[in-house]
């Protein structure tokens, strides 16, 4: 599990709730396509969609959880299926 973060995406989806759906998806489209050959920013990535889809589920914004669970979901299979040997192995030992 990552301790510290090196990304900005937890603030940087943060200020996207803000915004609403459109916001969040933006973002989430941004950072996808800028980092998502960066090992290590596209783990965490994942494990920022995950964060934000489990607190919104713990604060009663079933869009926004709802959202953020596909967004990690659709992103876990890519790293699932594109990822290969010793960056899927660095990648589900993050996730795990």
């Amino acid at each position: 599990m990552i301790e510290q973060l090196e990304s900005t995406f937890r603030d940087d989806f943060t200020i996207a709730d803000r915004f609403g759906i459109n916001g969040i998806k933006d973002t989430y489209k941004r950072a996808f396509k800028h980092w998502k050959d960066d090992l290590q920013y596209l783990t965490e990535l994942v494990i920022v969609l995950n964060w934000k889809g489990w607190y919104w589920a713990d604060h009663w914004k079933d869009d926004y959880s709802r959202l953020y669970t596909d967004l990690w979901e659709e992103t876990h299979d890519w790293c699932c299926n594109n990822l290969k040997w010793e960056d899927l192995k660095y990648y589900l030992r993050k996730v795990d």
